[in-house]
C-alpha cells in the first residue's frame, strides 16, 4: 500500500512539473510575441519619425527657396495720447448703419463693422500696408497747379501739410495708424500724340527720383500714377520698373484717361478692362517675388460706370493688395452714394476715396469719411 501511495505521489509531482513547464513555455512565447510586437511598433515609430524628419527637411528647403520677405519701410503716424476708438466717438446709429446719403434710399445695414477696411468676403494674404494701416495721399504733379495739391506746394511744405492731414486720420481711428503717401502722376495724358504717338508724356526721371527721395526721407510711401493715353496699362507700369523696385513705391491706374485709337484724352472719356488691370497686378506680383521686395499696392481709380469694366477679372495676389478708388468730386451726398455704387456694391479687396480740397461741397472731415461702409483704406486728396 505504501508503495502505491508513493507511486501516485511521484506521478502527481511529474504532472505538476510538466504543467509548470508548459505554463512557463507559454508565458515565454507570449513575452517573445510581445517583444516582437514591441519591436515592430518601435520600428514603425522609428520609420514614422524618419518620415517626419524628412518632411521637416523638405519644408526647410522650401523656406530656403522662398526667402523671408523684407519688412515694410514706412513709419505710420501714431495716434495722439488722447485719441479715442471709433466705438467711443461715433453715435450708436453710425456704428450700426451706413449714412443715409450713402445708402441712397436702400438698405442701410453695414456690410462690415465700423473700423474694418477689408471688404466683406475678401481676404488679404499679404504683409502689405493696408492690413493694419490706412494711407493718406496727396495727388498731383509738381509742374501743374491744376492737377492737384502736389503741384501747389514746395516739397517740404507739402510733406508738413500731408503729415498733419495724415495725423488727423490716425487720431480719428487709432486702430489704423495712417501712413503719409505721395501720389505722383508719372505719365500724363495729353491732347496731342506726343513723342511716342500714344497721347501721353512721362514725368522726368529727375522728378521721379526727387519725390522718391522725399518719400524715403520722411518714412512715407510713393504711389506712381499712370494716365495711359492710348498706351496699354501693362506697358505704362513697366515704364516704372526702376522705381517699383524701391521698397516704398507702389502704383495707381487712372482709368478715365485710357482712350481708344482715334480718341483724345480729356475730350473722350476713357475706359479700362479689369483684365488689363490684372496683367499689371501679376507683373507687380512677379516683380516683388523676383526682387524679394515688401508687398505692394495697386490702386485703381474710377468715377463712372464706363471707366472700369469687367471688375471681376481683378484678383489680388498673395503679395499685392488691390484698392478701388472712387475719385469723383461734388456734393458729399453724391460722392458717398457713388462710393457705395462703385466700391461697396462691386468689391475687389479694399476701398479708397478721393477728396478735392477746392471742388468738393463740403470738404468731408476724417470723421465723415470713416462713417462710410466699408471704411476706406486709402484716402487721397487732390
Amino acid at each position: 500500500m505504501k508503495k502505491i501511495v508513493t507511486l501516485l505521489a511521484v506521478v502527481v509531482l511529474i504532472s505538476l512539473l510538466a504543467a509548470c513547464s508548459d505554463s512557463a513555455s507559454t508565458t515565454a512565447d507570449q513575452d517573445d510575441s510581445k517583444d516582437k510586437q514591441s519591436e515592430d511598433k518601435d520600428g514603425n515609430q522609428k520609420d514614422s519619425k524618419k518620415d517626419s524628419d524628412s518632411k521637416d527637411d523638405q519644408d526647410k528647403e522650401k523656406e530656403k527657396d522662398q526667402p523671408e520677405k523684407r519688412p515694410q519701410p514706412y513709419k505710420a503716424l501714431q495716434p495722439s495720447e488722447d485719441a479715442k476708438p471709433l466705438k467711443e466717438t461715433m453715435a450708436e446709429e453710425d456704428l450700426k448703419k451706413m449714412p443715409k446719403v450713402e445708402a441712397h434710399g436702400g438698405d442701410r445695414t453695414r456690410s462690415i463693422p465700423v473700423g474694418q477696411t477689408l471688404m466683406k468676403g475678401k481676404t488679404d494674404k499679404t504683409n502689405g500696408p493696408l492690413k493694419d494701416h490706412r494711407l493718406v495721399a496727396y495727388y498731383g504733379n509738381p509742374h501743374s497747379t491744376q492737377m492737384g495739391i502736389l503741384g501747389e506746394m514746395e516739397p517740404d511744405a507739402l510733406m508738413k501739410k500731408l503729415k498733419k492731414q495724415t495725423q488727423a486720420y490716425s487720431d480719428a481711428d487709432p486702430s489704423h495708424p495712417a501712413i503719409p503717401t505721395i501720389e505722383l502722376i508719372s505719365t500724363i495724358a495729353q491732347r496731342n500724340p506726343g513723342p511716342e504717338g500714344k497721347y501721353y508724356h512721362m514725368t522726368s526721371k529727375d522728378d521721379l527720383d526727387e519725390y522718391a527721395a522725399l518719400a524715403k526721407k520722411n518714412d512715407a510711401l510713393l504711389m506712381l500714377d499712370v494716365q495711359l493715353g492710348t498706351d496699354s496699362v501693362l506697358h505704362q507700369v513697366k515704364l516704372l520698373e526702376k522705381w517699383l523696385k524701391l521698397p516704398y513705391v507702389h502704383v495707381a491706374i487712372d482709368t478715365e484717361f485710357h482712350v481708344a485709337e482715334g480718341e483724345t484724352p480729356g475730350i473722350n472719356l476713357g475706359s479700362v478692362d479689369g483684365a488689363e488691370v490684372q496683367k499689371a497686378v501679376n507683373y507687380v506680383s512677379k516683380l516683388v517675388k523676383e526682387n524679394n521686395l515688401p508687398d505692394k499696392i495697386v490702386l485703381v481709380h474710377q468715377f463712372t460706370d464706363k471707366a472700369l469694366v469687367n471688375k471681376k477679372a481683378i484678383k489680388p495676389a498673395d503679395n499685392v493688395e488691390v484698392a478701388l478708388n472712387f475719385d469723383g468730386y461734388g456734393p458729399d451726398s453724391t460722392k458717398m452714394s457713388l462710393y457705395r455704387k462703385f466700391v461697396k456694391n462691386d468689391p475687389v479687396q479694399y476701398g479708397a476715396f478721393k477728396i478735392f480740397y477746392k471742388k468738393d461741397q463740403p470738404v468731408m472731415t476724417p470723421e465723415d469719411v470713416l462713417k462710410l461702409d466699408p471704411n476706406p483704406a486709402i484716402i487721397n486728396y487732390q
